[in-house]
C-alpha cells in the first residue's frame, strides 16, 4: 500500500559541468527528471509512501530510470515498452550566468510514455492510495495521455482517493488556448489544484492576484483546496473560505530548476497527513528552498532540514 501515486513522464537530463556550452561540452551529468517523479521523491524522502506510475522502454536507460527512483525509496509501476519504436525522453540543460541565461533543449518526441493507456497501465497500485498526483505537463504530450490522464483521475475520484493536480503550464507543448480547453475538462474531478499565479492568468483567463484567482477558481470548479504560488512572493492557499498565505524562505538560487514539484511534494507530505493548511504551505516552501541548493531535479532533503529552515535554524543547517 501506497500513501501517494504520480503518474507522468520521467526524463534523463543531460547537462554539460559548470557553464560549459552544449556544443562544446565532451562530457555531460546524468540526472533523472520529471514532474510527477519529482514530486514522488520529495514526498517519499519526508516520510510518504510514494509511487510513480508509467510506461517506458525496455531497454537500459529505461532500467536507469527506475533504478533512480527506488534509489530514493519510490515504488516504480511502469508497464515496459519493448516496440522497435520505443524512445526515453531526454532533454539537455545548459546553465549560464547573467548576462547569458540557461537554456533547454528537448528530445522527447514519440517517447514510450506518450502511448500508455489505462488498460495497460499497473493501475491497481491505486486501489488502496490516499492520493493520485499529475500535472498538465502529462496531457500535453499526447491525445492518448490526454484521455489517459483523464480516466485516471475519474477512477481515482470514484473510488474515494483524493487527487492533486499541478497545471504546472509548459509553452513549447501547447498554446494557452488549448491548455485551457483540456485542463478544465479535468478539474471537476481534482480535489487539490495547485497552479502559478501567471499560468492562472495566461491560461484560465483569472483575473487578478493570487486570492482573487483562487476564490474564482474555487467558486468555479469547487476544489477542496487551491494553492496559487508566487514566485518569489510565496504561495497562497484558499480553503473552506479561508485564505493562507506563506512567504518564502531565504535560499540559494544555484539549482532551481525542480522547484516547484519541491513544493508540491513539501506540501503534501503534510496535507496527505491531515496536518492544517498553513503547516502544510510551510513544509512546501521550505523544501523549495532546500531544493535550490540541491543539483539536478529532485529534492534530496529530510524532515529534519525542512523542520530547520521553517524553524530558522541556519546553524543546523550549517553543520
Amino acid at each position: 500500500m501506497v500513501d501517494l501515486v504520480t503518474f507522468g513522464e520521467t526524463m534523463l537530463r543531460f547537462s554539460p559541468p559548470d557553464e560549459e556550452r552544449l556544443e562544446t561540452a565532451d562530457r555531460y551529468d546524468v540526472d533523472v527528471a520529471g514532474a510527477e517523479s519529482n514530486v514522488a521523491v520529495a514526498a517519499q524522502r519526508l516520510g510518504v509512501d510514494s509511487a510513480w506510475l508509467s510506461k517506458l522502454p525496455d531497454s537500459p536507460v529505461g532500467r536507469k530510470v527506475t533504478a533512480d527512483l527506488r534509489s530514493h525509496g519510490v515504488s516504480v509501476d511502469v508497464v515496459w515498452d519493448d516496440s522497435p519504436e520505443r524512445r526515453q525522453g531526454t532533454y539537455y540543460l545548459e546553465r549560464g550566468r547573467p548576462p547569458r541565461g540557461s537554456e533547454v533543449t528537448y528530445d522527447r518526441a514519440h517517447a514510450s510514455v506518450t502511448t500508455a493507456t489505462v488498460d495497460e497501465l499497473p493501475t491497481s497500485v491505486l486501489a488502496d492510495a490516499d492520493c493520485l498526483h499529475t500535472t498538465g505537463i502529462t496531457p500535453a504530450l499526447s491525445e492518448t495521455l490526454a484521455g489517459t490522464t483523464a480516466e485516471l483521475l475519474q477512477r481515482a475520484r470514484a473510488n474515494g482517493v483524493h487527487t492533486s493536480f499541478d497545471v504546472n503550464f509548459r509553452s513549447n507543448l501547447w498554446e494557452p488556448s488549448e491548455a485551457r480547453n483540456v485542463l478544465v475538462d479535468l478539474f471537476p474531478d481534482i480535489d487539490i489544484l495547485v497552479v502559478a499565479e501567471r499560468d492562472a492568468q495566461v491560461v484560465l483567463g483569472a483575473d487578478g492576484g493570487a486570492e482573487s484567482i483562487a476564490r474564482e477558481l474555487d467558486e468555479q470548479y469547487g476544489f477542496e483546496v487551491v494553492v496559487v504560488t508566487r514566485g518569489g512572493d510565496g504561495a497562497l492557499a484558499f480553503t473552506d473560505g479561508s485564505v493562507f498565505t506563506q512567504p518564502t524562505y531565504e535560499a540559494s538560487d544555484a539549482y532551481p530548476v525542480g522547484t516547484g514539484d519541491a513544493f508540491v511534494g513539501g506540501f503534501l507530505s503534510q496535507y496527505l497527513d491531515g496536518e492544517p493548511v498553513p503547516e502544510a504551505l510551510a513544509w512546501g516552501a521550505a523544501t523549495a528552498a532546500l531544493k535550490r541548493s540541491v543539483p539536478g531535479d529532485v529534492a534530496i532533503v529530510s524532515p529534519a532540514e525542512v523542520r530547520d529552515v521553517i524553524d530558522g535554524d541556519t546553524e543546523a543547517l550549517s553543520r
